[in-house]
């Protein structure tokens, strides 16, 4: 078996780890989570690492360093956690691809130890809030986010405590010491490589997003009886907003917007809706057109009310600036990829990651693998295996340079 073929092989059964039967659902510290650490631990053990589980969760394995080197550490990784009915490669091939890569070093130790995390969370669909793995690692994960509570009522601080961990021992979950520089490697989730039938993209950087809530209140009543003029359909309004934010952001490229959850209520046939609940994700490049959109479109949302005499109240639920990656550990990848053969497109992010998280406290760059179809969060979610050995061979040669960088000092 090829390295690419041992990392997509580990993809298909971490796959089969899920919680939902018949898909690949994984929610933060779930039953599935346990199954995933197993699995890795063991291939871990296999590679040479030495292994241990932080107080997040995050499962962590440590290549060492030869004899006499410095204590520096090289992070590589990403997330383990799904979102409901996922695909098989969102995060956990920037789990594989590391370990693929360890497994061609052959027991060849470096100037530097590589550490591989299996972040815990980073979707952010059980509690509501991204990146719980991360945000540990950095010191983020405040008192308030501990007690957050999922849709049963369980807070973060409980989930860790019923998975056998201990919140107030979250120190632990710090980056190494000596760490020098964090790279995930990740599948571009969009179409923007495969237009350009290129294997890789080096991320430029993670745009900035803010994300609302939006609550339209009407007055439910009866939808026979009440004549379209007399209605306070909140449904309706809620409609007219979804339609007004697909039309601006379309206007306003690379402006991204959407609304992925809408619910109306009462919810049956024969009554308008008293209520419409929905989300807005607001995505740009540049913060300040990010947050200039996100008001004209919160105004779109409190005409469309006002025209129904519906009443809106909207709040702020997440934000995130845009992130840099580092500059020089992205001519470090372009420099890694021309060796190999490949000349890679510089691109930025549209997508959340952990890499944004862990630029706060050390350099941090991506490499994107080209999606097929730019399909992701879906079960048809591909990637193709000479993309996968294209990625491998730059990451080789980047382990190289910085070897070389490592031993001059």
């Amino acid at each position: 078996m090829t390295p690419a073929e041992y990392a997509l092989d580990l993809c298909d059964r971490i796959a089969a780890c899920t919680d939902v039967a018949g898909t690949t659902t994984r929610l933060f510290l779930s039953p599935a989570t346990q199954d995933v650490h197993a699995l890795l631990r063991a291939e871990m053990h296999t590679l040479g690492l030495t292994t241990r589980v932080d107080s997040a969760g995050n499962l962590r394995g440590v290549y060492a360093t030869g004899e006499n080197a410095a204590p520096r550490t090289l992070l590589l990784g990403s997330h383990i956690d799904t979102v409901p009915n996922a695909g098989r490669f969102d995060g956990i091939l920037g789990v594989a691809v590391p370990l693929a890569l360890v497994r061609m070093l052959d027991g060849r130790r470096l100037p530097f130890a590589i550490e591989v995390i299996a972040f815990s969370e980073e979707e952010g669909v059980r509690f509501r809030l991204p990146f719980l793995g991360s945000r540990a690692l950095v010191g983020t994960l405040e008192a308030a986010t501990l007690a957050r509570t999922d849709a049963d009522g369980i807070s973060v601080a409980q989930a860790l405590c019923e998975f056998g961990l201990d919140p107030a021992q979250l120190a632990d979950a710090a980056l190494t010491p000596g760490t020098f520089a964090f790279v995930e490697v990740h599948i571009e989730q969009g179409p923007v490589l495969e237009s350009l039938a290129l294997p890789l993209g080096i991320v430029t950087s993670i745009v900035g997003q803010t994300r609302f809530e939006l609550t339209f209140t009407g007055q439910a009543n009866h939808a026979g009886t009440t004549p379209m003029h007399l209605r306070q359909d909140a449904l309706a309004a809620a409609a007219e907003f979804c339609i007004a934010t697909e039309a601006f952001a379309r206007a306003s490229p690379p402006l991204v917007a959407t609304v992925g959850i809408l619910r109306a209520e009462p919810g049956a046939a024969n009554i308008i809706p008293g209520t419409a609940t929905c989300s807005l994700d607001v995505r740009h490049p540049d913060d300040t057109a990010r947050v200039a959109a996100g008001q004209q479109m919160l105004a779109a949302a409190a005409l469309a009310a006002s025209l129904r005499n519906v009443h809106l109240s909207a709040r702020e639920t997440s934000t995130q600036a845009s992130v840099p990656m580092d500059a020089a550990l992205q001519a470090a990848l372009q420099t890694a990829a021309a060796r190999a053969g490949w000349t890679p497109h510089a691109m930025p992010s549209g997508a959340g990651h952990d890499a944004m998280i862990l630029a706060a406290k050390v350099p941090s760059a991506m490499l994107f693998l080209r999606t097929p179809r730019g399909i992701s969060h879906h079960p048809s979610e591909a990637v193709l295996l000479p993309d996968v050995e294209a990625a491998l061979a730059t990451c080789l040669h980047l382990l190289e340079s910085l070897e070389k960088a490592q031993s001059s000092k």
